[in-house]
């Protein structure tokens, strides 16, 4: 558990920064929304959040590698649950129903794919991993991988390939072993498209390329997103003055496109601002993952890294229009509490590791 001493080694520069995000995102929920409620409900998942950043600080990170297996087997049997009980809404089945709020068991399971992953290939006794660490990976990550797309939620599911792509590379795999996974997947690419896709999933793709084939339908949302981005300008029309995000235009504006609306009421200054912040926080991160005192701290840090870094980057690409739009929150700003929970227990993990080098 937590020792006293450990309190002088907690890096605050990056908590400072994460809840600088946190609290950048509440204030633009509270825009986008109109001023309704929505942004106390996101404190209370802030609040969560944090309860959730203590735990996974003050247990020592090797301790919980250590029992990552009954944590992955816990996440994964809730993803089970899902398919079969879970909150339909919007044409997904995601959510499970609890007393206050809902849970998205596909959040969390980022965590426990980085922490089962960690473990796998810090225990392994090879410099470089072999085709069995590699297949045991790929296991790992292709079975809750497909659980969630059958929810279907691609986006998420798509969030945990970087994860063992990550820390595959930082373990030591070989170039040549990337080079054939590339070329396995371009050459499944067809097949997936065929095969894997469904009609809307396509289209998305489709609208994506050439928008304007459907304006008012599946390239509505991508749009709008571009126009919200360019009314911004500079400095943008000011708190609360958006048109896009305040008169309805563009759709979940407070969850998937909260970057949109940071945009116009806040302009390019204010895109710069938070990027700075996500960009302070990402290499932050990566010199946590440089100091670690062991390869378990390495690969746990990058694996909660790349997920992060691969949600930042594509939704604030989508938020842009140059990504199909996907249901991919903005990680810290987004209103979700599943999302601000996991993610706020994700930098509770980096704050461990880089905590704990200094420790016997």
């Amino acid at each position: 558990m937590f020792e006293r001493r450990l309190y002088f080694h907690v890096d605050w520069l990056l908590l400072g920064a994460v809840y600088l995000l946190c609290a950048i995102g509440v204030v633009m929920i509270y825009s986008a929304s109109g001023g309704a409620r929505l942004y106390l409900t996101q404190l209370a998942a802030i609040a969560l959040g944090t309860v959730a950043l203590l735990v996974c600080l003050g247990i020592d990170y090797r301790s919980l590698a250590d029992r990552s297996h009954l944590l992955y087997g816990f996440l994964v049997l809730l993803l089970v649950y899902v398919l079969i009980f879970g909150v339909v809404r919007g044409g997904g089945r995601r959510w499970i129903a609890l007393p206050l709020f809902n849970l998205q068991p596909s959040e969390f399971m980022k965590i426990g794919l980085a922490l089962v992953l960690a473990r796998l290939f810090g225990d392994s006794r090879n410099r470089t991993p072999n085709a069995r660490d590699l297949a045991i990976g790929g296991a790992l990550t292709a079975l809750p991988l497909l659980l969630i797309a059958r929810q279907p939620d691609l986006g998420t599911a798509a969030t945990l390939v970087p994860v063992l792509l990550a820390v595959a590379f930082v373990a030591g795999m070989r170039l040549k072993v990337a080079g054939i996974l590339l070329a396995v997947a371009v050459v499944a690419a067809p097949i997936v498209w065929t095969v894997g896709l469904q009609d809307y999933q396509k289209g998305r793709v489709l609208t994506f390329v050439n928008p304007s084939r459907d304006p008012l339908g599946a390239g509505y949302q991508q749009i709008q997103a571009r126009i919200t981005v360019g009314a911004g300008g500079l400095w943008g029309k000011g708190f609360m003055k958006g048109t896009q995000g305040q008169q309805g235009f563009l759709p979940v504006a407070h969850n998937d496109f909260i970057f949109s609306v940071l945009a116009e009421e806040h302009g390019f200054i204010g895109v710069l601002a938070v990027l700075g912040l996500y960009a302070f926080v990402v290499l932050r991160t990566i010199e946590t993952a440089r100091l670690a005192r062991d390869r378990l701290g390495t690969f746990l840090v990058v694996g909660a890294l790349a997920s992060f870094t691969f949600q930042v980057f594509y939704n604030v690409s989508m938020s842009a229009g140059l990504a199909p739009v996907k249901g991919l929150t903005l990680p810290l700003m987004s209103y979700g509490g599943s999302s601000v929970i996991a993610s706020l227990a994700g930098i509770g993990l980096v704050l461990n590791v880089r905590m704990r080098r200094f420790t016997n």
